[in-house]
């Protein structure tokens, strides 16, 4: 038998031809806290509802014990969804809403058959006309079986009375659910008369009555206050170490996934970026979206100089990383509470404090050093105009690789001095292409690759002057200047620097000089239109 109770196997899902989930390989373990964490569009939710039943995937596996589970319907899989909305009985009280599911439940007999729970046969005791049990028996339906037990009357007296045994197991589970979940004596409550919280409660209630193995969770605190999603955060934790099951919950929110897993799993479009427990998703992120994405960080472009020596903002620092290549472009990561102020000259680098803000539990000031701004979380107030300097411990500095180093885009020669680059037509040097065999060469209706550095990429509000156009889907900010995603119409991707600030979703148009195209030749055209075609 597995030790995992879900494994998800090249697991992918296509809307038409746009790819939502890619490739997706992940293995989880009975009993463990795991969250999915992403930005809306990521993909996150999806692969919720593809191991709830409700999405089919276009291609891979979802083994659940070792089984592929993927053409189950939900109902037959051993995993129940709690949902942002709810999805709560308004006509029902809060009792009727926990037992809806289990009045439902199906199971499958000794003959293979499938039939509701309270349709099992179950032995039924024989009474006498006194109601004193025989030593007879008979199969009947659990819903139908009955026993006699011995109550006391207002008086004290006491009385046999009649009790339906299916009534009672669907009295006795739907307590024991609410138990769990603080809600205990709320049975007759209208659930219209609750608020956001305790609804909430009762819908993990109706989901945990049913026993599953896995309970789903999709976005369920989105619709709370923060002071109830951060109580609720905490109870959800303590409800997982109750019921010892299997959590799976989907959320944007870095602190709930920092706060409530055991595993946290990073997706961006499409794919798993990083997993890892929640201290080495924080400590060790493996690229600047997952620094940028989990919590606040100082994010910059750097060079590794050697082993454990980087250079950034202008200054030699040492590290402990290795392995690197000499010279090699990197990113750095430094989070704002690792860094120290100390006097002037007594640091890796002096700067001036720009602004400071009362947060609560720490100041967080911008200190501008050699022209970057590094933010800073400390005890200590530095007000604005201090001359200061920075130290870091150098366990505390991040190297990673640079995924991404230009742009690699593929193209069709139109005519003499244009190309096609993505269905869109750009001028190109021919000399500065070709050099002296330009008379040559027969290029125009062949394919071929440019590249273009980031910071060539000219963003404009008017999308209509430009060639390309698109919208900005996400940024990292690194110091002086901002890393730009851009999701094209004909959904491509290209990257920018740029030292204007963008908000997400915001229409540009993308402008490049003739220029400020590299032509990087006219073979492996294949393998870059697969490369970004996995990469969409």
């Amino acid at each position: 038998m597995s030790e995992y109770i879900i494994e998800l196997v090249n697991l992918n899902k296509k809307y038409d031809t746009k790819a939502v989930v890619k490739d997706v390989n992940l293995k989880i373990k009975q009993g463990e806290f795991v969250t999915i964490l992403g930005p809306s569009g990521c993909g996150k939710t999806t692969t919720l509802r593809m191991i709830a039943g409700f999405e089919q995937p276009t291609s891979g596996q979802i083994l659940f014990g070792g089984k592929d589970i993927a053409g189950l319907p939900p109902y037959k899989r051993e995993v129940n969804t709690v949902f942002q909305k709810y999805a709560l009985f308004p006509h029902l009280n809060v009792f009727n809403n926990v037992a809806f599911g289990l009045k439902l439940k199906k199971i499958v007999d000794d003959n293979g058959k499938e039939i509701k729970l309270k349709d099992t046969l179950v032995e039924q005791v024989v009474y006498d006309k006194d109601h004193n049990p025989t030593n007879e028996t008979k199969l009947v339906k659990l819903k139908k079986a009955y026993k006699y037990k011995t109550i006391n009357t207002k008086k004290g007296a006491p009385k046999l009375k009649k009790v339906n045994l299916w009534k009672e197991y669907i009295d006795e589970k739907v307590k024991k659910a609410l138990k769990i979940v603080g809600l205990s004596d709320y049975e007759t409550r209208n659930v219209n008369s609750l608020s956001g919280g305790q609804q909430q409660r009762v819908a993990i209630a109706r989901a945990i009555i049913n026993e599953p193995k896995i309970l789903l969770l999709d976005e369920p605190l989105g619709a709370l206050d923060l002071k109830m999603r951060q109580e609720m955060q905490l109870e959800l934790k303590e409800m997982h170490k109750k019921l010892g099951i299997t959590f799976i919950y989907v959320t944007h929110d870095q602190e709930e996934a920092l706060t409530m897993s055991d595993t946290i799993i990073v997706m961006r479009d499409g794919k798993i970026m990083q997993k890892g427990s929640p201290m080495e998703i924080y400590n060790e992120p493996v690229n600047a979206y997952v620094a940028d994405f989990i919590g606040e960080a100082n994010i910059f472009d750097g060079i590794m100089k050697k082993d454990k020596l980087v250079n950034f903002c202008g200054v030699d620092v040492d590290c402990v990383d290795v392995g690197f290549a000499e010279n090699e472009p990197i990113e750095v990561v430094i989070r704002p509470e690792d860094l120290v102020v100390k006097k002037p000259g007594e640091g890796f680098i002096d700067g001036v404090i720009k602004s400071s803000m009362f947060r609560g539990v720490h100041y967080e000031a911008s200190c501008i050093a050699n022209g970057y701004e590094f933010i800073i979380h400390s005890t200590k107030e530095y007000p604005a105009g201090t001359e200061v300097s920075l130290n870091v411990d150098p366990f505390d500095i991040q190297i990673m690789k640079i995924e991404v180093r230009k742009n690699v885009v593929p193209v069709v020669f139109k005519s003499e001095n244009t190309f096609s680059l993505y269905d869109e037509i750009y001028e190109f040097d021919p000399i500065a292409f070709f050099g002296e065999q330009t008379s040559s060469l027969d290029y125009i209706g062949k394919e071929g690759v440019v590249s273009i550095e980031f910071d060539k990429v000219d963003m404009t509000d008017d999308e209509w002057d430009a060639p390309l156009s698109g919208n900005v889907e996400s940024m990292i900010y690194k110091g002086k200047n901002y890393f730009v995603t851009i999701r094209t119409d004909n959904n491509k991707h290209i990257f920018a620097n740029t030292e204007y600030l963008w908000d997400k979703g915001d229409r540009i148009g993308i402008r490049i000089k003739p220029e400020d195209f590299t032509f990087e030749g006219f073979e492996s055209i294949e393998e870059i239109k697969e490369e970004i075609k996995n990469e969409i």
